[in-house]
C-alpha cells in the first residue's frame, strides 16, 4: 500500500517571500518519552507543549490501556498519573500505534520489563517495517515473542519478562529507538543495564530518565560513541516537562525560508540538543543565514529562537558520522541541495531505507520527477544543484509525512508547481503544517 484509501492531493507553487513568526509543534521524540516515562513514574507528570499529532496521541492511548491515567487538560497540556516501574497491566486489546515506529518500539521496551502480555499493531506502513533489531536485545533480557506476522513484523505479541536480566548490549547501528527500548526494559532489571554505541544517537531518553529520577551515567566510547549505564529498579517520580519545538518539524519552514527569495522567518523555542542539530550545521556550511538567540533549558533539553533569511546555498559533502543527528532531515536537505549551486553528497544514509518508506529511493524519485539530477550509490545520495528546480512533477508520498512536506517545500520556489498525491499522513507529526505555511505566505492549493 503506497497511499491512503481516500487520498487528498495538494499543489505547491511559488508565491513570493515568506515572512512571520511561528512556533512549530512540540518535539515528537520528547512527547513520546514524556508520556511513557510519566506512565512508569509514581505520582503526577504534567506535560506542556505536547505534540498532539496522531503518532503521539496513539502513544497516549497505549499508556492509558497499560493502566496509567492519561488526561488532556488544555491545548498541548496533559496530566499523566503513572503506575510505577514494572507496574503496567495487560491491555484488553491490541495497542495500535498507527504510523509511529518510535511510539511502538519504545513501548515495546517499556512492556518488556513487565510480566504481562501485550499485542502491538499499526497501520499498513508500520506493519511493513522491521522490528527484529528491537527484539534481539529484549529477548536477551527475558522477553518472548509469542506471535508475529511473517518476518518478525506487526501485529506482534510480546510476553514481558517476569524477572528481566540486566545486559551489556552493543547496538549494531546508531539508533535511539534500540537504545531507548533497552534502557526502558532495564528499568525493571536488577543491577546495571549498559548500552554501548559506536556512533552516538539522540540522548533524549537518558536526559529524561535523569529528569524523572533514574541514575544514568554516560561516558565516551571511542571516537564518536557513548556508553550508557542505567541502574535498574529506581522509583521514578512524576515530573513537569516542557516540550521544546521539534527541530525536525522546524526543518521544513527553515528550508522554505532559505530557498524562497527575500524571505525572513523567525521560529521560537527550537530544540538545540547537539545530537539533533546536524541539519542546522549542514545548512550553515551551505551558506544559510540562521541566527540563534534567546537560549534556555528545560528538563535537560536546550532550546533557542532562530531567525532565517533567504540565502544563496552551495553544495557540500555531509559526512556519514553526522547522520544520527539528522536522519529525519535528509529529505528536506535534499530539497535545499537541489536549490544550491553545485554538488551535495550525503553519505551513510542506510537508516533511511527502514523508515516509513524507503526514504532514500523515495527522495531520489521526488527530485527526479521535478527535474533535479540525483544519483544513489550504495547508501550515498548525490544531488546536483543548479540554483533552481524546474518542478512540474507529481510526487508519490508513500504514506510518508516527511516526503509530503519536503515536496511541498520544494514547490514554494520551483519554476512550475509541485504536486503531491496525498496529504493525509502529514497529521502524524505536524497537524498544522499546511495552515502554518500558508500563514507565512506559501501557496498550497
Amino acid at each position: 500500500m503506497t497511499h491512503s484509501d481516500h487520498p487528498t492531493p495538494l499543489e505547491s507553487r511559488a508565491a513570493g517571500a515568506l515572512s512571520g513568526r511561528v512556533r512549530v509543534p512540540g518535539d515528537k521524540s520528547i512527547s513520546h518519552r514524556a508520556l511513557i516515562l510519566g506512565a512508569l513514574a509514581v505520582g503526577e507528570t504534567r506535560i506542556s507543549g505536547l505534540l498532539e499529532g496522531e503518532d503521539v496521541l496513539n502513544t497516549a492511548k497505549a499508556m492509558a490501556a497499560l493502566g496509567a491515567r492519561v488526561e488532556r487538560t488544555g491545548e498541548g497540556a496533559w496530566l499523566v498519573r503513572g503506575v510505577g516501574v514494572g507496574g503496567f497491566k495487560a491491555p484488553d486489546a491490541p495497542l495500535d500505534f498507527g504510523n509511529s515506529g518510535t511510539g511502538c518500539r519504545l513501548a515495546m521496551g517499556a512492556v518488556a520489563g513487565c510480566p504481562i502480555a501485550a499485542t502491538f499493531d499499526g497501520d499498513a506502513s508500520l506493519r511493513s517495517r522491521p522490528m527484529r533489531r528491537i527484539l534481539d536485545p529484549l529477548e536477551l533480557m527475558g522477553t518472548r515473542v509469542t506471535s508475529s506476522a511473517d518476518g518478525g513484523r506487526l501485529p506482534m505479541t510480546l510476553q514481558g519478562a517476569r524477572d528481566p536480566l540486566p545486559v551489556i548490549y552493543r547496538t549494531p547501528v546508531a539508533s535511539a529507538q534500540i537504545k531507548s527500548a533497552v534502557l526502558l526494559a532495564g528499568l525493571s532489571a536488577p543491577g546495571v543495564t549498559t548500552v554501548i554505541e559506536q556512533e552516538a544517537s539522540r540522548d533524549h531518553t537518558e536526559l529524561m530518565l535523569t529528569h524523572f529520577g533514574a541514575h544514568v551515567v554516560t561516558t565516551k566510547e571511542g571516537a564518536h560513541g557513548r556508553k550508557i549505564a542505567l541502574t535498574g529498579q529506581p522509583e521514578l517520580r512524576g515530573a513537569n516537562v516542557v516540550v521544546p519545538a521539534d527541530p525536525s518539524s522546524a526543518a521544513f519552514p527553515i528550508v522554505a525560508a532559505l530557498i524562497v527569495p527575500e524571505s525572513d522567518v523567525t521560529l521560537t523555542d527550537i530544540m538545540t540538543n547537539p545530537l539533533r542539530t546536524g541539519l542546522f550545521t549542514t545548512l550553515r556550511e551551505m551558506g544559510a543565514s540562521i541566527e540563534e538567540s534567546h537560549q534556555r533549558n528545560d528538563a535537560g533539553e536546550p532550546m533557542a529562537q532562530f531567525r532565517v533569511r533567504a540565502s544563496q546555498l552551495r553544495g557540500v559533502t555531509v559526512p556519514p558520522e553526522r547522520a544520527p543527528s539528522m536522519i529525519d532531515e535528509y529529505l528536506v536537505l535534499a530539497v535545499a541541495a537541489a536549490y544550491a549551486e553545485g554538488v551535495t553528497t550525503m553519505r551513510g544514509l542506510q537508516e533511511l531505507r527502514v523508515k516509513e518508506s524507503d526514504r532514500l529511493e523515495a527522495t531520489a524519485d521526488m527530485l527526479r520527477v521535478n527535474g533535479v539530477e540525483v544519483e544513489i550509490f550504495g547508501d550515498d545520495m548525490i544531488v546536483v544543484g543548479k540554483g533552481h528546480v524546474p518542478g512540474g512533477g507529481l510526487v508519490a508520498t508513500h504514506m510518508d509525512h516527511r516526503i509530503a512536506m519536503s515536496a511541498l517545500v520544494m514547490g514554494t520556489a520551483s519554476d512550475t508547481p509541485v504536486k503531491i498525491d496525498d496529504t493525509g499522513f502529514i497529521a502524524t507529526s505536524f497537524p498544522d503544517f499546511i495552515p502554518m505555511m500558508r500563514g507565512l505566505g506559501a501557496d498550497f492549493s
